[in-house]
């Protein structure tokens, strides 16, 4: 399975951000991992491992794997506009981010289970595809059939958060990808400048 299945903790504490949700081992270790844990001296990164821990960052972040990450800036690059920002609008158009942030899964990994389980459709249509791009009007629902899923109604139970760029219909579970967002609605903490600087070395 060519997805990161280890210990997320640890990949939180690397980047010292709990980039998979609220994290109780970030909370008590907030340094990073290793064998000599807090005592390690860390000396000072070269800008390349900054822009690479950048790019880490935000492949973790949503879930995409590294030859996907690559032509997603590819794309971004070639469009006209900000490179960073364009690349971000990708990650966050993809169909499990929009079905993380509708609040239909907890986790985006969950989301992802969802969507590659076949419990949701876009404009009436199943798509299993998790990196599937929206785009503006389409509507993300929940299969019949998988309304009643306990982890779907406790995660709609548990959502209070909602985004500028996502219209969510609690009677018919559908939800509408009605624009693309700007960065500054872009709540997740990344550099982006960084890693179009890391792509164009």
């Amino acid at each position: 399975m060519a997805r990161y299945t280890g210990p997320k903790s640890k990949i939180a504490r690397r980047f010292k951000e709990p980039i998979f949700g609220p994290d109780k081992a970030l909370d008590k270790k907030a340094y990073g991992p290793g064998q000599h844990g807090n005592a390690r001296r860390r000396g000072k990164q070269s800008e390349y491992a900054i822009q690479l821990m950048e790019k880490q960052k935000a492949k973790y972040t949503y879930g995409i794997l590294e030859k996907q990450f690559s032509n997603l800036f590819k794309k971004a690059n070639a469009r006209p506009g900000i490179t960073g920002e364009i690349l971000l609008q990708y990650c966050e158009s993809r169909l499990d981010n929009t079905v993380y942030r509708l609040g239909i899964a907890p986790t985006r990994s969950g989301a992802r289970q969802l969507v590659s389980h076949r419990h949701i459709t876009v404009n009436g249509g199943i798509v299993n595809i998790p990196s599937y791009q929206l785009k503006i009007g389409d509507v993300i629902s929940i299969r019949e059939k998988s309304k009643s899923l306990e982890v779907i109604s406790d995660s709609l139970a548990a959502n209070t958060t909602k985004f500028d760029w996502l219209e969510w219909n609690g009677s018919t579970y559908s939800g509408t990808f009605s624009a693309i967002p700007e960065r500054e609605q872009i709540p997740e903490n990344i550099k982006e400048q960084l890693i179009v600087e890391l792509y164009s070395k």
